[in-house]
């Protein structure tokens, strides 16, 4: 017994050593993921279709997130603080005549790598690569639809006017066209891309337009904190016991922050990320996921909701397709292609709207507004994981097949979730649904929300409301003035 009891604790041992071994922080990231980290991450237990012979794409609807990113100016201040604050905690564990040997090597002359930075949140030079990549395997993937001369009506493109969105769309079509014309060594052509105004922009910054959602958004930030501090204490009360500082859930924070750039940016995992354990990064990656799960995801029904514009998009140029293939129209004269480029505010909303990763029964629960659990805390599986939900260039295709006569139906719609099929519960947790199918059972259910409706009810009703008279306005400020508001305002970084 005594020998069975030490083999299965040997056993133990180095199932987890193993585990740790494997483990790799750069596919743990939630949103700040890069695309290569775990773009061929599947779900193995889902067989995905065979596509039936003489079936042939005809058309191509591309939601892609912009690629990895530098951190934003709010984020460069966050760490040049945090290179401040790491030697005040050195100079505080010389002061006390603390042993420095357990303080990580790193520490001591660390400086932030983006320290002097003025601007911020551009595209990275690995997000192009990504972007850039991305376009060529699209091209090389579907040559049906692929195979026309370049006009921007056959081939639109369309993002945000937020720089990295717009420069990851440039990079996505160098890509896509690279040697279909004659400029410089790579015969490059020229194409455009186009965009609606941040405040108009009801397709692709469906977010920024909702006041509802920016009112909820700012709401929820005390029911969230309040969710992950647990988590944040016990991390910060294991990384004070281990390296003898005294850490602040602040530090801690900002440290993980570090790791998610360090390891997205920089290639760099043995520094932030390295004071964490595997079982540590996992419970902050949950929080990360939690978050984007109440303020992006299946949280709440209008975080999916006011995206119904880009929904009505996709769905209206899957119908100009179909119109042009059944009035046989020439080629060159239609839309083969929309592709779109945005934020992860963008396409983890779409996502919702298509049905994807959820888990068991929750399809019918959204259908019917039902509020969803939250994903469960490791180490118990989830499907909704940011790193792989929307993850840097993180995209969905819906690819719309022409199939034969003697087919079940004559159109049908095959769903890629960064390029590999994905199920849709909405119709039989299949990859490959008919057309009519996933537009009664997926599509057109959510059409019921319009979206002034849902995002601007309420600065109707204020339209209707009296006005405040100027007297009880100053009485209110008075009153402002004598008491004690320390309540911050509240930005969305989105």
């Amino acid at each position: 017994m005594a020998m069975a009891a030490i083999l299965l604790l040997f056993l133990t041992l180095f199932s987890n050593s193993k585990a740790d071994r494997d483990f790799d922080v750069r596919q743990h990231l939630c949103t700040v993921t890069r695309y290569g980290a775990v773009k061929d991450i599947v779900d193995n237990s889902f067989i995905p279709s065979d596509i039936p012979q003489g079936c042939t794409p005809i058309h191509l609807n591309l939601v892609a997130r912009h690629g990895t990113r530098s951190p934003t100016k709010k984020r460069v201040r966050e760490m040049e603080k945090l290179a401040s604050h790491i030697k005040e905690l050195i100079e505080d564990a010389k002061q006390r005549n603390l042993s420095l040997q357990k303080v990580p090597a790193w520490f001591h002359n660390w400086e932030s790598p983006w320290k002097g930075k003025l601007k911020g949140g551009e595209l990275d030079i690995k997000g192009e690569e990504e972007l850039y990549q991305l376009g060529i395997r699209v091209r090389e993937r579907f040559p049906d639809i692929f195979n026309e001369e370049y006009h921007p009506d056959v081939y639109p493109i369309k993002t945000t006017q937020i720089p990295r969105a717009s420069a990851s769309a440039v990079a996505f079509g160098m890509g896509l066209f690279s040697g279909k014309g004659s400029l410089g060594p790579g015969r490059h052509r020229a194409f455009a891309v186009t965009s609606e105004s941040r405040a108009s922009d009801t397709i692709l910054r469906f977010f920024e337009c909702c006041q509802t959602y920016k009112d909820f958004r700012k709401n929820q930030e005390p029911s969230f904190n309040k969710l992950k501090e647990p988590i944040l204490t016990e991390i910060t009360s294991a990384l004070a016991k281990r390296y003898e500082f005294n850490f602040t859930r602040q530090d801690i924070s900002s440290l993980w922050f570090l790791c998610k750039q360090e390891s997205s940016l920089l290639d760099i995992t043995d520094q932030a990320c390295s004071l964490f354990s595997p079982t540590e990064v996992a419970l902050l990656e949950w929080t990360d996921d939690i978050q984007m799960f109440m303020v992006k995801g299946y949280g709440k029904s209008l975080n999916y909701r006011m995206g119904v514009p880009l929904l009505k998009d996709v769905l209206q140029s899957m119908s100009e397709a179909i119109n042009a293939d059944e009035d046989n129209q020439v080629p060159g004269s239609y839309e083969k292609a929309r592709l779109r480029f945005a934020h992860a505010e963008t396409v983890v909303p779409f996502s919702c709207l298509l049905g994807l990763f959820l888990e068991g029964s929750d399809f019918e629960r959204i259908q019917k507004e039902e509020p969803l659990d939250l994903p469960p805390k490791p180490p118990q599986k989830r499907n909704w994981r940011g790193s792989i939900v929307a993850p840097f260039a993180g995209n969905n295709m819906l690819v719309l097949y022409s199939c034969p006569a003697n087919s079940s139906s004559k159109y049908f719609v095959q769903v890629l979730h960064n390029e590999h099929p994905i199920p849709m519960p909405g119709c039989g947790s299949t990859d490959f649904c008919p057309f009519q199918v996933f537009k009664d059972k997926i599509v057109e259910p959510h059409f019921m929300h319009d979206y002034d409706t849902l995002c601007n009810a309420h600065l109707d009703e204020s339209k209707h409301k009296p006005e405040t008279s100027k007297l009880s306005q100053l009485f209110h400020w008075i009153f402002r003035l004598g008491g004690n508001d320390d309540t911050p305002s509240h930005g969305v970084e989105l």
